[in-house]
C-alpha cells in the first residue's frame, strides 16, 4: 500500500519531477470562468437546499470587505489552486514552481508560503491580488514549512540537501541555513517563538535548534521514520511520530519565561535543558499528529493499524486505540476541542470522533484519496483534499434536518484543484 505524502522521501531517494515551470503571470478572470464561478455558486445552493437542508443563519454573515481563500498546492500540475470560501467556489488556479507541496499562512500579514519541492524553491503569494509576489531561493527538495508568530522568519527543511533554510520574510530572502539530520522533512517553530524542532526521518532523530542563535542545542536519536510533530501551547513539550515504528516520542523543551517584575531582565529560565520524557506505544506507522487547540491531548493517525490513538499530554498516557478507517493519514481538530477529524486515504472517507464521547460519530464519504484538511476560519466548513481525484470535498462540521435535527458532519460540495493536490491552507482578512 502506497503511503499519502505525509512521510518525505530520504535524500537517497529518486529526484522529484522536473516538469518544466510556466511562467507567473496575474490571472485575469474570463468571462466563461466567470460564468462558470456563478454556476458553481448556484450547485452549491441547490445543494444546500436539497441535501442538507441548510439555512441562510446556518453560515457567517461576512462585511462586504471580507474575504476567505483556501490555497491548495497541486503536485503534479505545478499550480495553485484559490478557492472562495464566502463564495463556495473556485477562484482561480496559478502556476508556481516544480512539484508544489506545503504550504503556510502568515498570522501577520496578507501572504501565503508555498514550498516547490522539485524546484528547491518558496513561492511567496499575495493574498489580496491572489498572485505570486516573489520566489525565495532554498535547497533540495523541501517540503513543509513553518511561520514564526511574528511573522517575521519561516523555517523550511531541505530533505535532499541535509539542512534547514531560515527566511528572513521582511527581505524575502534566505539569512541562514543549519546543518541537521539526514532527510529532514518537517521543521516545527515553538509558539513562543524560542525553539526550532527538525526531525529527521531518514536519520531517525530529532534535532532541537535555539531559534535566537540559530545553534543546535540537542538531537536525540531512536526515532525511526520521525516525521510529524506537533508543541504544546506553552511550549514546555514536544511530541514526534516515530513513523518507521510505532511510537511517539515525547521531549521536555528548554525554555524562558517572561518576568514577573518589569525591572527584571526580559526572561527568566524555566527549565534549563532538553530532554527525553518518554517512548509511547502507539500503532503502527504513526504519520500523523492532530493536537487539540487546548493542548491537552494529542491524537496519533496510525496508518498501517486503521486506528487513531489518543495521548494525554499532560501524563504521557495513551488512553487507547479508536478504529476509525482505512489507512488514516491526517487529522485535525475542531476549535471547541469536541471532535476530531481524520482522512482515511484508503477508504475515500473521513472518520468524525466525538473526543468527549469516546466514539465513531460519523463517516463521510468524500473524493478518491483524501489526504490534507482544513477548516474555514470559523470551523463551520472542513476542507478535504483528495490527491488521487484532484479535487477538494466541503463538508458542513454541523448541519440540521428539516425537523431541526443536528447532525455532525454532511458533504455540501466538491471543489476542482488540479493534479495531486498535497496540502491545503486558509487565509482569512479584510481588505482596507
Amino acid at each position: 500500500m502506497k503511503r499519502p505524502a505525509v512521510p518525505v522521501e530520504s535524500s537517497e531517494e529518486t529526484d522529484l519531477r522536473n516538469h518544466e515551470g510556466a511562467r507567473l503571470q496575474p490571472y485575469h478572470p474570463s468571462p466563461t470562468r466567470k460564468a462558470t464561478s456563478a454556476a458553481e455558486g448556484i450547485a452549491a445552493l441547490i445543494l444546500c437546499t436539497f441535501l442538507t437542508a441548510c439555512r441562510p443563519h446556518d453560515f457567517p454573515q461576512y462585511p462586504a470587505n471580507y474575504r476567505e481563500y483556501a490555497y491548495v498546492t497541486n503536485g503534479a500540475s505545478n499550480t495553485v489552486t484559490v478557492l472562495d470560501i464566502v463564495n463556495l467556489r473556485r477562484d482561480r488556479e496559478f502556476p508556481v514552481g516544480d512539484d508544489p507541496t506545503g504550504v503556510a499562512i502568515s498570522l501577520t500579514r496578507n501572504e501565503v508560503y508555498v514550498v516547490n519541492s522539485g524546484s528547491g524553491t518558496v513561492s511567496v503569494i499575495d493574498a489580496q491580488k491572489n498572485s505570486v509576489a516573489a520566489t525565495i531561493p532554498v535547497h533540495r527538495k523541501p517540503y513543509f514549512i513553518d511561520v514564526s508568530q511574528d511573522g517575521h522568519r519561516a523555517y523550511v527543511a531541505n530533505s535532499g540537501s541535509n539542512n534547514v533554510s531560515v527566511l528572513d520574510l521582511d527581505s524575502r530572502k534566505q539569512i541562514a541555513t543549519i546543518g541537521v539530520g539526514e532527510a529532514p522533512g518537517l521543521a516545527r517553530i515553538s509558539p513562543d517563538d524560542q525553539t526550532l524542532l527538525v526531525t529527521n526521518r531518514g536519520g531517525g532523530s530529532v534535532t532541537l535548534i535555539d531559534a535566537a542563535t540559530l545553534k543546535i542545542r540537542s538531537v536525540f536519536p531512536n526515532c525511526p521514520g520521525a516525521t510529524d510533530a506537533v508543541i504544546l501551547p506553552d511550549s514546555s513539550k514536544a511530541l514526534i511520530a516515530c513513523s518507521a515504528g510505532h511510537q511517539v516520542m515525547v521531549l521536555a523543551l528548554a525554555r524562558k519565561l517572561p518576568a514577573n517584575d518589569p525591572s527584571a531582565p526580559p526572561l527568566i529560565e524555566v527549565e534549563k535543558s532538553d530532554h527525553l520524557l518518554d517512548l509511547l506505544d502507539v500503532g503502527q506507522s504513526p504519520v500523523n499528529l492532530a493536537m487539540k487547540p487546548d493542548g491537552g491531548e494529542v491524537f496519533v493517525s496510525n496508518f498501517d493499524s486503521n486506528t487513531v490513538s489518543e495521548i494525554a499530554t499532560g501524563t504521557n498516557e495513551v488512553g487507547g486505540a479508536t478504529l476509525i478507517g482505512t489507512h488514516p493519514s491526517r487529522g485535525i481538530v475542531s476549535q471547541d476541542n469536541s471532535t476530531l477529524w481524520v482522512s482515511n486515504f484508503t477508504a475515500n472517507t473521513i472518520g468524525v470522533y466525538g473526543i468527549d464521547d469516546g466514539k465513531l460519530l460519523n463517516t463521510i464519504h468524500v473524493g478518491d484519496g483524501p489526504d490534507a484538511l482544513a477548516f474555514s476560519s470559523a470551523g463551520h466548513l472542513l476542507l478535504v483534499a483528495n490527491s488521487r481525484s484532484g479535487d477538494v470535498s466541503v463538508i458542513r462540521t454541523v448541519s440540521y434536518s428539516p425537523q431541526g435535527a443536528r447532525n455532525i458532519g454532511a458533504l455540501f460540495t466538491m471543489l476542482p484543484a488540479a493534479k495531486h493536490p498535497n496540502a491545503i491552507a486558509v487565509k482569512a482578512f479584510q481588505m482596507s
